[in-house]
């Protein structure tokens, strides 16, 4: 491929194939640059592999089975119902396999070109890209750093044997018996809960005062209810001390107020964030690529490094780790590259909890607007009062919309309840198009949907709901 250790020209050199980096290539080969896309694992990154998409199917499929067992209400009674696990995990990397073939495809279609391998900065302008059966150099114009972040590994809970990560934990042979979560977040929420419903007795310690900390404390009262219905136990406020293990289960020494606690389960998972992936030998320090304190790029409005032409998107810089954010940050870059004036807005940025029920949000909590200084309205309405809800048996949840009673601008939205990560986009957009409470009550929304929770909810905010009693004035 290369004559002596010269240099191949490449317009655009992205750094990471998940849902950042693909994105960005993919963005960058339309707007008319010769691009290469390097990554040492799979196409798709963590996203596709190990995180979004192989959670959401088994996911998907313990509430098939859950469903399946508890269907009296309805009036339908199924006996032995079972899992077979193995086909499970067969569904699961059946459903990985189309999508990150479907990136192959994409990829090969806009004339991406592809380097199974590791890359690691030479200079400024030249970095040299290696597996194990070739090592060529590339000078680049531009630069797009995607290398996305792993899960954080704590040192008295060192991944191995029965200590998981949530790469692990989605690839277990077999339905753990028992299964103690460290870590009551949106992965520990979503994982413990999927095992549950499959039968695990679990188990969540988590140090702040409630699950999924960082959204709204009567959304998470939902989730946190519902999960004790399938037999979970919660430890809020909770300090994890120390685990040790046998080759049969580990045992997790704890404490809650000052009380020393133990629990002993199969396995223990620990999902206590992420850590940005810039060390190792990218080079970045290398050739001068600023980060902060944590370990993540410094950035500007258009996701540029400290090295003008290099940029940086997805896990690596500041903001929520959200395969969404990187796709969106990487069609930044890749604009900026082209000349365009995009920039990066997070005003919308939307954020999604697969738990049951479901939570999403996006813009402005109540909180968060009057610190903004609005001059703030709140609406409220609930799952029970639909009619799609509750003929789904889904009456637990609500939409609460957050606006600006002044102007009647929709500024935020909390949703817990069933399809709440479907029924988020369209308050998305009202924020993004500068929408107002009328604009969505005037919108005729279909009957029965569960979309009309979010009408009624403006109606609710402008005073005049139908299908609830209205606020005294």
């Amino acid at each position: 491929m290369v004559v002596g250790d010269a240099s191949l020209d490449i317009d655009t050199l992205v750094i990471g194939a998940g849902p950042g980096g693909y994105v960005a290539a993919i963005r960058a080969a339309q707007l008319g640059q010769s691009v290469l896309i390097v990554d040492k694992s799979e196409l798709g990154g963590v996203c596709l592999n190990r995180g979004c998409i192989p959670s959401k199917a088994l996911i998907s499929a313990a509430h098939q089975y859950e469903a399946a067992k508890h269907g009296e209400s309805f009036g339908i009674t199924a006996e032995n119902v079972k899992v077979d696990f193995a086909k499970t995990q067969e569904f699961k990397n059946g459903v990985v396999k189309k999508m990150t073939g479907g990136v192959s495809g994409l990829l090969k279609g806009n004339k991406v070109e592809v380097f199974n391998g590791e890359c690691m900065f030479i200079n400024e302008n030249e970095a040299r890209v290696f597996n194990e059966h070739e090592s060529p150099r590339y000078r680049f114009k531009n630069a797009i750093i995607a290398t996305g972040s792993r899960p954080i590994e704590l040192k008295p809970f060192p991944f191995g044997g029965r200590i998981l990560s949530s790469t692990e934990a989605l690839n277990l042979p077999e339905i753990p018996k028992s299964l103690i979560v460290i870590g009551g977040g949106y992965i520990g929420a979503e994982l413990g809960q999927m095992y549950s419903k499959f039968g695990s007795k679990v188990t969540i310690i988590e140090g702040m005062d409630t699950v999924l900390p960082g959204f709204d404390k009567d959304m998470t009262s939902i989730v946190a209810k519902s999960m004790k219905k399938t037999g979970i136990e919660i430890f809020t406020g909770a300090k994890a001390e120390s685990a040790e293990q046998t080759d049969k289960d580990v045992t997790v020494k704890f404490s809650v107020n000052g009380e020393s606690k133990e629990v002993t389960a199969d396995y223990l998972l620990v999902t206590v964030g992420r850590r940005p992936n810039t060390d190792g030998e990218l080079g970045l320090d290398l050739i001068g690529v600023e980060l902060d304190e944590r370990g993540m790029v410094k950035v500007d409005h258009q996701g540029r490094t400290s090295i003008p032409h290099i940029f940086a998107i997805g896990d690596i810089v500041a903001g929520l780790a959200l395969a969404h954010k990187a796709s969106y940050e990487g069609k930044v870059a890749a604009e900026a590259i082209a000349g365009e004036p995009s920039v990066v807005d997070y005003k919308c940025m939307p954020a999604v909890v697969f738990t049951d029920p479901e939570c999403s949000s996006v813009g402005y909590t109540e909180a968060q607007a009057k610190e903004k200084g609005h001059n703030v309205k709140v609406g409220k309405f609930s799952y029970g009062a639909n009619g799609r809800a509750v003929s789904l048996n889904a009456a637990e949840g609500f939409v609460k919309i957050v606006a600006d009673a002044d102007t009647g601008l929709v500024l935020g939205t909390q949703i817990v309840g069933l399809e709440a990560s479907n029924l988020i986009a369209e308050l998305g957009l009202a924020i993004e198009m500068g929408a107002t409470l009328e604009d969505i009550s005037l919108t005729i929304h279909a009957h029965p949907t569960l979309g009309e929770i979010v009408m009624e909810a403006a109606e609710v905010v402008l005073g005049h709901p139908i299908h609830a009693l209205a606020p005294r004035r």
